[in-house]
């Protein structure tokens, strides 16, 4: 049977790269669809589009533009949270796009897919219903490493948020779903997992979740607040006050542990006001489990804070990094502030920058806050000048560039596995002298620095070792302001267990 071929431009965050890796594995298996990396050969372009501010809209728009004026034969699928948010609008007013595709049933693909080829121009938005899995057959990161998904939509209901309008309320996927989907991808190879949601914390919490086939999962006792309620963290709901003490994420990474396997596991984003310490004595307990936090507090004001419709303050916040630290003294921080949130002075901007130097987080992304519409932030008085809202992010990110560089310096003279992400082309000028690039546990894919791996080209046994998708040892010996530079020590013991599950699956296949 011929098959047609499809092109997938990807763009957003870390959930939607996952959300392309299922459209991509539901057209595939069809064996009408066929993945080209060319767009030139490319029947259909999908645009898989980020609608979460201002500066992504914009770039999915302009791929849509330069899309139809490069490939003027192919057909062009937006597809993603941008189709899911203004389909109805776009209809209109981007005639460029021959169809949109929402991000809700992902299954429903190949039936928009094949509507766009007959001139139709779909139109498939969704009611956020569970959350969308499905056997990936191509992962779209570097090799070795792997988003998986564990929650989608939110309740926070953060003033200045528009997820919960983009990908609905919060639903949590069923933990066993979970589980089997980290088995068969150690059993394949992969090493790095890491966990994904908009709010991993909450994992378990939702309305309508059931994930461990108990009933709804609560959240622990000292918590702000029913996430489940109109409003968010902000309304307290007595009845809906904990039931037990052990969280929902605390719970499944506890099933985690219990496999068996070489593996990393980082968890990615954890709302601040239901941070779930008691997951910390469960990372303490598996090293496989990293002591890797990212904890978006947003500002360093406690009545901004107030105002993003947040519950807690600076000194909570602080305490939490202090908690955090007595377990782990060389944990990895990541965050995420935003400047120039409407009404915010210049007093509580200074707050903010104190408060970046007071924790010290490794990593932290520091952005002018942007208006979405259908937040209620975008209603609010005192909106701050582009020109100030950009000049406080600067202050933030030459404050952080600091800290990093200083934490960075820190690593010289350890020895850390490195995943191998990208194996650099041998120069001419020193064609013995061996370059990779990589990342070590405290580094998240694509948003963290790297490890630049310096080795020996004609040493047969670096030559060997240093291959996409492996670990090996390495010794840093220099750091910059975002990266570090290391030297080959030797091929990873643990590439030996990596490779006997490679082989096991080839075989069980």
């Amino acid at each position: 049977m011929n098959s047609t071929k499809f092109f997938i431009d990807q763009h957003g965050c870390a959930k939607n790269q996952v959300d392309g890796e299922i459209l991509i594995s539901h057209l595939s298996a069809t064996g009408k669809w066929e993945q080209t990396f060319n767009p030139e050969e490319a029947a259909l372009i999908i645009i898989n589009s980020c609608g979460f501010i201002e500066s992504a809209k914009k770039e999915c728009l302009d791929a849509v533009l330069s899309a139809r004026k490069e490939y003027p034969d192919a057909k062009i699928l937006l597809a993603g949270c941008l189709a899911e948010r203004y389909a109805q609008d776009l209809k209109e007013a981007l005639p460029e796009a021959d169809g949109f595709f929402g991000n809700g049933d992902l299954s429903k693909i190949t039936e928009s897919a094949a509507e766009v080829m007959t001139e139709k121009r779909p139109v498939h938005t969704f009611e956020q219903k569970g959350v969308c899995g499905a056997q990936r057959n191509m992962l779209l990161g570097f090799p070795g490493a792997v988003f998986v998904k564990i929650t989608e939509g939110c309740n926070n209901r953060c003033s200045f948020c528009a997820i919960p309008v983009i990908r609905g309320e919060l639903r949590s996927r069923d933990a066993r779903e979970i589980i089997d989907e980290i088995k068969l991808l150690i059993s394949q190879g992969v090493y790095e997992l890491n966990l994904i949601g908009q709010d991993l914390a909450a994992y378990g919490t939702g309305r309508d979740d059931n994930v461990f086939g108990t009933g709804r999962t609560y959240l622990p006792k000292g918590t702000p607040g029913d996430l489940s309620v109109e409003g968010g963290a902000n309304h307290l709901n007595e009845k809906e006050e904990s039931k037990a003490g052990e969280s929902g994420l605390c719970t499944l990474l506890k099933m985690i542990s219990k496999l068996e396997g070489t593996f990393r596991l980082r968890l990615l984003y954890i709302h601040p006001d239901h941070f779930n310490e008691d997951i910390l004595p469960v990372i303490k307990a598996d090293s496989r489990i990293l002591p890797y936090f990212d904890i978006p507090f947003q500002s360093g004001d406690t009545e901004v804070i107030y105002q993003m419709h947040r519950v807690g303050t600076t000194e909570k916040y602080g305490k939490l990094i202090d908690t955090i630290r007595s377990y782990f003294p060389d944990a990895a921080i990541r965050t995420t502030f935003l400047a120039g949130f409407p009404g915010e002075s210049d007093e509580q901007a200074l707050h903010t920058l104190q408060f970046l130097k007071k924790i010290r987080t490794d990593w932290s992304g520091c952005f002018p806050y942007s208006k979405e519409d259908d937040t209620p932030a975008w209603s609010y008085k005192g909106q701050v000048s582009k020109k100030v809202k950009e000049a406080r992010a600067t202050s933030l990110v030459e404050a952080q560039a600091q800290i990093t560089k200083e934490k960075l310096s820190e690593r010289c003279g350890k020895e850390y596995d490195v995943l191998i992400e990208e194996v650099l082309a041998e120069s001419e000028d020193a064609p013995d002298e061996g370059l990779a690039i990589g990342r070590a546990w405290f580094q998240a894919p694509e948003v963290d620095g790297s490890v630049v791996i310096h080795y020996d080209r004609s040493n047969p046994a670096e030559n060997e070792a240093v291959k996409t998708g492996r670990l090996v040892t390495v010794k840093i010996m220099s750091s910059g302001d975002v990266d570090l530079n290391g030297d080959f020590v030797c091929d990873s013991p643990l590439n030996k267990s990596i490779k006997k599950a490679e082989l096991k699956f080839a075989q069980e296949m």
